[in-house]
């Protein structure tokens, strides 16, 4: 009877864990429905990306500012879900010189860049 009382904490620990670990399981499924997957090779996304946005790409200088982050930026109420990837570009301009580091964002969703943020169009 004493043994039952001393098992019940770890018993009960133990239901408590794995009930967590299912609710993340289940609101990691959610994210990949509203995010898209994680996308661990969004460096190479984004050099591709940025190959036909720049004058001369192949003068860019990129700073990653962190890993992708999961973002909404929708606007008046229309969602726009991806992951969020910042960084700074220095890239020569049309007149060949380089700009200074330059500060921008693209949003990635499904391995593809659906939005790119701080290009000035």
């Amino acid at each position: 009877m004493r043994a039952m009382k001393t098992a019940r904490p770890f018993i009960l620990a133990f239901i408590m864990g794995i009930t967590l670990a299912l609710q993340a399981i289940a609101e990691a499924q959610a994210d990949t429905e509203r995010y898209g997957p994680y996308p661990a090779n969004y460096k190479e996304i984004v050099t591709q990306w940025l190959n036909k946005q720049l004058i001369d790409p192949d003068s860019a200088r990129i700073e990653w500012n962190g890993e992708p982050k999961p973002a909404d930026l929708g606007k008046s109420g229309e969602h726009l879900y991806g992951y969020l990837v910042n960084l700074s570009v220095n890239a020569r301009n049309r007149f060949g010189g380089y700009t200074g580091k330059q500060k921008h964002a693209v949003l990635i969703r499904n391995g593809a860049v659906i939005k790119g943020l701080g290009f000035g169009y």
